[in-house]
């Protein structure tokens, strides 16, 4: 038996001991005092003497679950600016150029890329991600290789993967077997991309044949869906009625939803009814869909982005993800669930005290729920032992101040641990002193 001691729980009062035995988690009760007395409630079973018993002292710290990716491509991360950069930053030159791209694609290629960006997940405390694989390629290479990859990182992380369609399905040809095919090997859910069809009755099919495939396989699905800045595309009603009327309901995702940006008041209630009824999920993507979106705009410039506020007020699950690490759409990127957290409240407008702790229940919970990952996620008797210690009093303190976490847990493990970074300052009249960013009526 392990134990992590001293740990914050968000929604808890005081400190509390949390028992990790192999690889699943045992009681969580409150911390010992100072001179090892036990509270009421507390750890019945002597705390050990040997050092060694204690996995991590949070000191303090905020402990989480850990980060949740809902929405990533890990097939083409790492490559922006190969073969060239996306000079008009575009989402549509951005396909463009993953096309070209694609053609030099390779097992090697894909495994190296992929697993770099999952190392850098596990160290920003990323435990569950779920990526986006094109299955547009008559080879299918990248699946494969991300089959693979699946396997290799499932000690430390929890990979779902989504079949796909970048060029469509209706108007790629054979799409709709490609999808099958990529079914039949393994995937865990599937998608679409109704809004880049040719016609808009090539994006209700495609999003039938998604449907049709995803209840045959058992499997859950996520598609792509109205990326773009066209108010008239309108294809998450679609969407979330399939969705209600089969029964897949919270086993759906619709991912970026962007034109939702630029929907009119009377259709945006109606919308929300229907998404509520639904129990689909929503992904917002902001640090991707804040670039790409609002290209073709003169001033003023359209933010984007989903209606995050008015779907959570709906009762519509949302989630944060970052979609886009260094590739054709996204340049930049570290694979910080933190980073997409406060870029999502800025674009967002979530600066309430409880909407900014919304925002890394975004990145956390909420996202959880996207992946349908159930008992298998969460800080409690029985389930996984992985979680994360963050330096921060409260969520809006972790996503004010970014705090990298000091240590990482997975399945009972330290995979992870980040130094303290300190700030040394010397100021006139003042000795030199370590600046930590917090305001000194918070201590």
């Amino acid at each position: 038996m392990k134990l992590v001691t001293n740990a914050r729980l968000a929604g808890r009062d005081g400190l509390h001991d949390i028992e990790i035995d192999g690889d699943r988690f045992g009681r969580v009760a409150p911390a010992r005092g100072p001179a090892g007395d036990v509270p009421a409630g507390g750890l019945t079973r002597d705390v050990p003497a040997d050092a060694a018993d204690v996995l991590v002292d949070a000191a303090g710290g905020l402990v989480s679950p850990p980060f949740v990716e809902p929405h990533v491509h890990l097939d083409t991360t790492l490559t922006a600016g190969e073969p060239r950069w996306n000079a008009s930053g575009s989402l549509w030159e951005g396909i463009a150029v993953w096309s070209e791209r694609k053609a030099a694609l390779t097992r090697d290629d894909v495994v190296s890329r992929a697993t770099e960006v999952l190392r850098w997940y596990a160290a920003n405390g990323v435990l569950h991600v779920r990526s986006h694989v094109d299955v547009t390629d008559p080879g299918l290479v990248a699946l494969d290789a991300m089959l693979e990859v699946r396997e290799r990182v499932s000690d430390v992380i929890g990979l779902q993967l989504v079949a796909f369609p970048q060029e469509g399905i209706c108007s790629f040809e054979n799409g709709p077997e490609l999808l099958e095919e990529a079914a039949r090997r393994g995937v865990d859910a599937v998608g679409a991309i109704p809004h880049f069809e040719d016609t808009r009755e090539d994006g209700v099919r495609s999003l039938e044949i998604a449907f049709d495939v995803a209840q045959r396989y058992g499997l859950l699905l996520d598609a792509h869906c109205d990326e773009i800045d066209d108010e008239q595309s309108r294809f998450v009603e679609v969407l979330a009625t399939l969705a209600r009327r089969g029964g897949l309901r919270d086993r759906a995702t619709a991912s970026h939803t962007t034109a939702m940006g630029s929907y009119n008041g009377a259709y945006s209630y109606k919308l929300q009814r229907i998404l509520a009824r639904s129990g689909i999920n929503l992904v917002c993507n902001p640090l991707a869909n804040l670039c790409l979106q609002g290209r073709f705009d003169a001033y003023p410039k359209r933010r984007g982005l989903t209606q995050v506020k008015e779907m959570l007020a709906a009762g519509v699950n949302v989630a944060f993800g970052h979609d886009d690490v260094m590739d054709p759409w996204f340049p930049l990127g570290t694979a910080s669930s933190l980073q997409v957290a406060l870029v999502g409240v800025a674009a967002a407008q979530l600066t309430g005290a409880a909407e900014i702790d919304e925002a890394f229940a975004m990145v956390t919970d909420r996202a959880a729920r996207v992946l349908g990952l159930g008992d298998g996620y969460g800080i409690a008797p029985g389930r996984p032992a992985n979680l994360v210690v963050l330096p921060a009093s409260s969520p809006y303190d972790a996503v004010r101040r970014q705090t990298r976490p000091s240590h990482v847990v997975a399945r009972g493990r330290i995979v992870a641990e980040t130094p303290p970074a300190v700030t040394r300052l010397t100021w006139p009249g003042r000795d030199p002193e370590d600046v930590d960013f917090v305001r000194t009526s918070d201590r």
